[in-house]
């Protein structure tokens, strides 16, 4: 199925049943309940779960597979986010042309900045995608202002030409962006008892993308490509002595990459018709090294889980109050209560970082693998509990 393997195959299909049930699984609390602060499952959040979850995957396929460490990864989201943008102010408010476009305006934007990068490995081919994507912010956020509308970003306005569609609703709004007559935007509610659970248009046709760029990161990894990139991770020095070039491998690889971010940018700007320059900015490059170094760089599904942890923790841990931590341990005598406020909150609301940075320094040190080797490590344990279960004592039998 797939023409994958049967591993491949269950990990697509776990994937894929996680992704189509987030509303549910996201929202593990009643409405109203006490732990309600940790439920996850509004629209918004979901989106950025699945198109950062994009972008991870595609830069683990550069830094995951190659061993390349890109710090300017950033740019090319922020380019795709601009051409979406630009298309819904020219063309229509069809979200199909805007993605494509953005892929292919990321394209060719990676393919420029890694032919040159590329001339370099190591920490100066990181150096040199930091500054490429320095560069691109200061352009975007200054000089090109006319193109990018600068500090205020670019916006949709009333008088947009847009050809093949309106330029204002009958009741002379600005058009959101849409899929052949379904809004992004447009969502429904199940309620179940105490439970509200949302389903959000715009949430699966990101999901939907998200599905099909995993599919598509299973097959370069398994790939003759995938092993080639893998071999220049090994060992690239070995491989130019034997008389292979590696450089096209390596580019290509750098534009497969740059075109994952350039759809997440796209997406981003479908689901919320703006484009900042701050998508461009070194600390959005930084984050997906995060995201990428903490699921587990070079798996297939860690990227995707170093995404949605890091943007839970951004969006759920950092609206936890003092009001909220006094109300969960009002339980307690107020001398006792008032002390376990006052050790926990420096590590929620505005703290999350300090939170965030303590969890990644304990997966890099422990858990190298990031936290698809604490799953693999898990299951080895579960499966030599159940193995030693099921020998009689503890012994093993003899050999003949």
């Amino acid at each position: 199925m797939f023409k994958l393997e049967k591993t491949d195959q269950t990990l697509l299909i776990v994937v894929g049943i996680l992704t189509l049930f987030a509303p549910f699984i996201l929202n593990p609390f009643p409405e109203g309940s006490a732990m309600a602060q940790f439920n996850a499952g509004y629209p918004d959040l979901m989106q950025r779960f699945v198109i950062f979850g994009i972008f991870a995957i595609g830069f683990n396929i550069l830094f995951g597979l190659t061993g390349y460490l890109s710090f300017g990864h950033a740019a090319f989201l922020g380019v795709g986010s601009y051409a979406a943008v630009w298309m819904f102010k020219l063309l229509s408010m069809n979200v199909i042309p805007a993605i494509i476009l953005s892929v292919v305006v990321a394209g060719l934007f990676s393919l420029l900045i890694g032919f040159i990068s590329l001339r370099r490995s190591g920490i100066y081919f990181s150096i040199l995608t930091l500054a490429f994507a320095q560069m691109m912010f200061a352009l975007a956020y200054s000089v090109l202002t006319p193109i990018t509308g600068g500090e205020t970003g670019l916006q949709l306005a009333l008088d947009d030409p847009r050809i093949f569609g309106a330029s204002q609703t009958p009741e002379g709004n600005i058009p959101v962006p849409g899929l052949f007559g379904l809004e992004m935007r447009d969502s429904f509610d199940l309620v179940m008892g105490s439970w509200v659970f949302t389903f959000n248009i715009g949430y699966y046709f990101c999901a939907m993308v998200m599905i099909a760029s995993f599919y598509l990161a299973i097959r370069i990894f398994r790939s003759p490509f995938g092993l080639m990139l893998r071999a220049v991770k090994s060992n690239q020095q070995r491989m130019n002595y034997t008389g292979l070039n590696t450089r096209p491998y390596t580019l290509a690889a750098f534009v497969i990459s740059g075109m994952y971010a350039g759809l997440a940018g796209g997406l981003m700007a479908s689901m919320d018709p703006l484009a900042g320059a701050e998508r461009m900015q070194w600390t959005a490059s930084g984050e997906v090294v995060l995201m990428t170094i903490l699921g587990g760089a070079g798996t297939l599904i860690g990227p995707v889980l170093g995404a949605g942890f890091i943007k839970y923790f951004e969006n759920i841990f950092s609206k936890i109050n003092s009001t909220i931590l006094h109300e969960w341990f009002a339980f307690l005598p107020d001398g006792l209560e008032d002390f376990i406020v006052a050790i926990l909150y420096p590590f929620i609301g505005k703290g999350w970082h300090l939170t965030l940075g303590i969890l990644f320094m304990m997966v890099v040190i422990f858990l190298p693998g990031g936290l698809v080797e604490g799953g693999q490590r898990i299951r080895s344990w579960l499966q030599k509990r159940k193995s030693e279960k099921n020998t009689p004592n503890g012994s093993t039998e003899p050999a003949e």
